[in-house]
């Protein structure tokens, strides 16, 4: 136990929205600096915003984070809920009135003085918004898909990147075997990261991006000229919320209508069956799935989520509130929580991948 003076005597950590590899390294961090140096009282609220909303807590002691840093998934449970968002009929007073007001309580009811939220862009979006409301938030960024503004990487990326090429290096078998073209779908619905950096690892001979609106007539012209090459097959990489030219030029509700219609079980297979029809090529669709943030951590995110996790104890001693745990550079940082606050960090157009991929003969859909 440590005797530092410490601003925080008592804080609540939850983690929210999908699990990643890499929470429980980053509980593990925040938990163990927080009680070893600083002798902080910790209560670990279950399920995300549910259990504070629900008053479904349990104190954390030492041996509760004992031989956890390698473990998937996380210790508390997650869930997706958002106590912001109204539904049909109801008002902001409403849920203002009901949920958001059971958090309050609750916080109050346990004496925390901060509240440490580890999760995606909606989590700290939630994090954010509870720190208007008054209460002392702290964030620490997840996600397999990189699009947290604020951020140079968050942990669970590495590890999914890792899953992703290594299926795709073992498709690269199958399609040249049986002379297929492959498509995979990796998670990223609105941010490609995850797509095109595994798609670049595994040699994927076409990436599609949700920020690259794609043209099949330009993925079949590729394909083509591959087969003229000499080259049996081909491996397509497609990001979850990757779309067509024609998708992106319409509304919103009409984009959702013809994706109704259009995209069935997913896109990947959808993209698969454009290609057979464009080009009369044998294909067939792969979706990786909940496989992507599934299992232990890699030794990077360990690092990155450890790291993250010993910098919010710190700044919980400080009394530094309001603030995201970061990686800028080659420093651990803070952010404000309105940073990333409502926002995606997509791929930029003029990203360095991108003319990479290009460099090596990938084709981006246009």
């Amino acid at each position: 136990m440590g005797n530092r003076y410490s601003a925080t005597k008592t804080f609540g950590i939850l983690t929210a929205g999908g699990d990643c590899p890499g929470l429980n390294a980053a509980i593990r961090g925040v938990c163990r600096a927080a009680y070893d140096r600083y002798g902080m009282n910790i209560v670990g609220i279950a399920n995300g915003y549910l259990g504070l909303i629900q008053d479904n807590w349990r104190y954390l002691r030492p041996l509760d984070t004992y031989g956890i840093l390698t473990r998937g998934g996380t210790i508390l449970g997650a869930s997706r809920e958002k106590p912001f968002k109204t539904k049909k009929g109801e008002s902001d007073s409403e849920i203002e009135g009901d949920k958001v007001q059971a958090i309050k309580d609750n916080y109050k009811k346990l004496n925390l003085d901060c509240l440490v939220v580890l999760g995606g862009n909606g989590t700290n979006t939630t994090g954010y918004r509870l720190s208007c409301e008054g209460l002392n938030v702290l964030g620490l960024p997840k996600t397999i898909d990189n699009d947290i503004v604020g951020t140079d990487r968050t942990f669970g990326f590495h590890s999914a990147l890792a899953i992703g090429t290594e299926a795709i290096d073992r498709l690269h078998s199958t399609a040249q075997s049986h002379s297929r073209v492959i498509v995979i779908e990796l998670m990223g619905h609105k941010a490609g990261w995850l797509a095109l950096y595994a798609g670049i690892a595994g040699g994927g001979d076409v990436i599609l991006l949700p920020e690259i609106p794609y043209n099949i007539k330009a993925i079949g012209r590729h394909l083509e000229q591959r087969a003229g090459e000499g080259k049996t097959y081909s491996i397509v990489v497609v990001a979850e919320g990757a779309l067509s030219t024609a998708e992106a030029a319409m509304d919103k509700k009409e984009r959702k209508k013809y994706r109704a219609e259009t995209v069935h079980p997913s896109i990947g297979y959808r993209v698969a069956r454009e290609i057979e029809e464009e080009t009369g090529m044998e294909t067939r669709a792969t979706v990786l799935g909940y496989v992507q943030r599934g299992g232990i951590p890699s030794a990077s995110d360990r690092v990155l989520a450890t790291s993250l996790g010993t910098a919010a104890a710190d700044l919980l001693a400080k009394g530094k509130y309001g603030r995201m745990v970061a990686l800028i550079g080659d420093s651990i940082d803070s952010v404000d929580l309105s940073v990333p606050s409502g926002k995606v960090k997509n791929v930029p157009a003029g990203h360095y991948m991108l003319d990479t991929a290009l460099a090596v003969g990938t084709c981006l859909g246009t």
